[in-house]
């Protein structure tokens, strides 16, 4: 068992020291900040003053088919108010103008919370000192093939916690979406019969920053966890 015994506590410290690469690149690559997102996905700022045109031209040509639609109230077609659709209009053809700076101006408030679970004090948290500690503690609670059931422990912790590095991956990528397409989303709210798209948009541009957070802190608590296990192994 010696043979068998050596490789498998290779395995485990190798998959740690892979779990600790990726900890260290991804928590602080994620957030609010699109620097990230633009890095990866460049053409999204370059498409961007697209969305802008065509959210610009949705809205006039809304517009110019709200005010045609006036014409026919006197056969039951139904229109808006030609006074409240200009008004609204020239609203929202500003709001997709400077929808950059609306935007950013919302994740440096969503991003401010962000920083502060991230540069919060956490017990030191070293990913590939976890191996020896559960081969030291199975070790003096067990016999047998103690590398064995350390190496299955090991790739139980990673697995969960590469899924929860993907999910907060999968939250920053869908919400860089939602920033560059914003003007598209403005330009639902020009009409009251678009309204309610660009209602649920921000509901779900507010709701991915939310979980966004959330992902954040759970990550957090559960490094912090490992760190404070770390320290300590024998308090359980």
């Amino acid at each position: 068992m010696g043979i068998l015994d050596g490789i498998v506590a290779w395995i485990a410290e190798q998959v740690m020291h892979g779990l600790d690469l990726i900890s260290t690149s991804v928590l602080g690559a994620l957030g609010c900040d699109m620097g990230t997102f633009l890095r990866y996905f460049p053409a999204a700022e370059t498409m961007y003053n697209i969305f802008v045109a065509l959210a610009i031209g949705l809205i006039l040509l809304n517009w110019i088919w709200q005010l045609f639609k006036n014409y026919g109230l006197s056969a039951g077609i139904e229109a808006e108010d030609p006074v409240k659709l200009s008004i609204r209009s020239i609203i929202f053809i500003l709001l997709a103008y400077f929808s950059d700076e609306i935007v950013s101006l919302i994740l440096s408030i969503g991003g401010t919370p962000y920083d502060w679970i991230l540069s919060s004090e956490l017990p030191p948290l070293d990913f590939a000192n976890f191996n020896s500690v559960v081969s030291v503690i199975l070790g003096v609670c067990a016999s047998g093939a103690v590398a064995i059931i350390t190496l299955i422990l090991v790739l139980i912790l990673a697995w969960n916690y590469i899924k929860l590095l993907f999910e907060a991956a999968e939250r920053y990528v869908l919400l860089g979406v939602l920033v560059f397409t914003a003007p598209v989303a403005f330009a639902m709210g020009a009409s009251q019969t678009t309204s309610g798209i660009f209602k649920s948009w921000c509901r779900m541009f507010a709701g991915q920053i939310f979980l966004l957070l959330m992902n954040a802190w759970c990550l957090r608590i559960f490094t912090s966890m490992v760190g404070t296990f770390l320290s300590n192994p024998l308090s359980l």
